[in-house]
């Protein structure tokens, strides 16, 4: 009996222990209004604690999906998300309300945001510490923050945010080529003619009055000359020195000056 004993308090003590370390499940938010709760994730976010406005945000949503804050949410975590460094999570809020509200009078902020998204996706920190240059890095992001962009400033060319977008577009355009050129250069190096002729060439006929298309001429011209297609040299040659005359490329060849994209 004194054994049976024992070991029942020792189970009793057991369970007592257990319970202390269960998590506190207790919610701060049960109760709150959905103005409250509201207003508690905007100055989460306003203060920079992301993670914690994102679980107002989603508590809003889930408590009340047809109050007039749930919309406006939708759109605060996609914010929240992207600010918070989970740029999968911010895309997909994002593609998520344009699907449920295409209607939406704040929807051309949302195709922004998404386009900003992808724009800076390649920006984070290790991009910005290291000396990589922005056109080697892989064009999906730019290629889709291009389409987000678009979409906005076709579909509502009197937004507020379109005069940004356009010349995102413009840079993006110039990025993308210069990735192209980047190609097209590897190609020179290491002998493959004729697959750095076809690079330059789709960059000059996808990305056309961008900068990147004087380079892209001269490459035109070195890769036709090493193959020995004359013809095709003559022309690119023909081309290049009627719209670029004075080209420093005919002096200094493809030995390239400090990059474009280096600011500092």
């Amino acid at each position: 009996m004194r054994s049976l004993a024992v070991i029942a308090a020792l189970f009793v003590a057991s369970l007592v222990a257990g319970c202390g370390l269960l998590p506190d499940t207790k919610d701060e938010t049960v109760g709150w209004s959905a103005n409250k709760l509201y207003a508690e994730a905007k100055d989460a976010l306003n203060d920079g604690s992301y993670t914690k406005a994102i679980k107002y945000f989603e508590k809003l949503e889930a408590r009340y999906p047809y109050g007039r804050y749930a919309q406006q949410a939708q759109i605060d975590i996609a914010y929240a998300y992207w600010k918070d460094l989970e740029p999968a999570s911010a895309i997909a809020a994002c593609d998520r309300f344009i699907k449920l509200h295409p209607n939406n009078p704040n929807v051309d902020y949302v195709y922004y945001l998404r386009g900003l998204i992808n724009f800076n996706e390649d920006l984070g920190l290790l991009g910005s510490i290291s000396n990589q240059d922005m056109t080697e890095r892989d064009p999906k992001g730019a290629r889709e923050s291009f389409d987000s962009f678009k979409e906005l400033v076709t579909r509502f060319p009197d937004s507020k945010y379109t005069p940004d977008a356009l010349l995102r577009m413009k840079y993006l355009v110039n990025a993308l080529a210069q990735l192209e050129l980047h190609v097209a250069r590897y190609y020179m190096k290491r002998g493959a003619y004729l697959a750095a002729a076809n690079r330059a060439q789709f960059a000059i006929i996808n990305y056309p009055d961008t900068p990147s298309s004087e380079e892209a001429l001269f490459i035109m011209v070195k890769a036709y000359d090493a193959l020995g297609l004359n013809d095709l040299r003559d022309d690119a040659e023909r081309v290049m020195r009627k719209n670029y005359p004075n080209s420093e490329y005919y002096v200094r060849g493809l030995n390239r000056p400090e990059p474009w994209w280096k600011l500092w």
